[in-house]
């Protein structure tokens, strides 16, 4: 990086790295411009990529856009620098998330190095897992990783667990019978030649015993479903949380899930979002059964990787068109 502009090279590498998060329905909905004459990106968001029926507060579409920021700090890291981050820096700016000042700033020794690789295996896996336990000190060090993005990681017992994924299993069903929430979903599924959304060959199986409240992005619809198998019997679920619900705060817990999903994904777990008891007021409520904030749910645990969806070529001069 040189020390007036940002390099094609690098900023390439930056906003691959961050365009590679993940993102609700895989919309992407993040901007990345450098700022002339100065060594610093603004991460903006993209107003033509929402879903105003499932996310009408924005909570899940800054949710995104702090995973993409998230996977930006850690490429700046990769590239020997020490990113500044300010989130929601203008006020008279809606659309400008944060502000990533890249001076010369030496590396922090404290950064893990084994998560700028995790950014390109990093999948959702929507297949079923393997029995296998996830070892009790891997939790522990995603629980840490949360923490010290100023968020935490709530990992229910079997109780809380089975109340999750019935909270999740209703949220699906009136997911089903909300037309216009149908609608909207449909719209994010394609065929696999569409950079946003989700190719019809990732949505994964049901499952065969409807112990696991998948996500039918379809309803039935126009893409066929792979066939329904068992998936497994005992889930291990991990709930981000944080004190306050402001839209920093959704910034914050956008980035603790990117760190928790590369940490996994380093150690060799595979991760699956459940993030529709979320988009229910009521429901998001229940979830976490204590006085905090609910950001978002998801399964982990061993098994095949998930299939890769498409990223968009990022433009820096102007927003890329939404779904048609």
């Amino acid at each position: 990086m040189g020390a007036a502009r940002l390099g094609t090279t690098d900023l390439e590498t930056l906003l691959t790295a961050a365009a590679a998060a993940p993102s609700i329905h895989n919309s992407q909905p993040w901007e990345f411009r450098p700022v002339p004459g100065a060594f610093r990106l603004e991460v903006r968001s993209a107003a033509d990529r929402w879903l105003p029926a499932a996310d009408p507060t924005g909570r899940a579409r800054l949710l995104s856009i702090g995973a993409a920021l998230f996977n930006l700090r850690v490429a700046a890291g990769h590239l020997g620098r020490r990113p500044r981050v300010r989130l929601l820096p203008d006020t008279g700016d809606p659309g400008l998330a944060a502000v990533v000042d890249l001076t010369g700033l030496p590396p922090d020794p404290s950064r893990q190095p084994d998560l700028y690789e995790a950014i390109a295996l990093r999948r959702t896996s929507r297949a079923p897992f393997t029995g296998r336990p996830v070892p009790g000190r891997t939790l522990n060090e995603l629980a840490s990783a949360v923490l010290s993005e100023g968020a935490r990681l709530y990992l229910p017992g079997v109780v809380a667990t089975r109340r999750m994924l019935a909270l999740t299993a209703e949220a699906e069903r009136r997911n089903r019978r909300d037309s216009t929430r149908v609608r909207e979903s449909r719209a994010w599924v394609h065929a696999g030649a569409f950079p946003y959304g989700i190719p019809a060959a990732a949505l994964g199986p049901v499952d065969a015993t409807g112990r696991m409240p998948v996500r039918d992005f379809t309803a039935a619809g126009r893409a066929r479903r792979a066939p329904a198998v068992p998936f497994e019997r005992h889930t291990q679920l991990a709930l981000v949380v944080t004190g306050r619900d402001r839209p920093a705060d959704w910034l914050r817990a956008g980035q603790a899930l990117q760190r928790a999903l590369l940490l996994a994904t380093a150690r060799g777990l595979r991760t699956c979002p459940l993030h529709q008891a979320l988009e229910w007021p009521d429901l998001r409520r229940a979830l976490s059964g204590e006085p905090s904030c609910p950001q978002f749910l998801f399964r982990l645990g061993y098994g095949p990787q998930g299939a890769p969806t498409p990223r968009a070529a990022l433009m820096v001069d102007e927003p890329a068109p939404g779904p048609k």
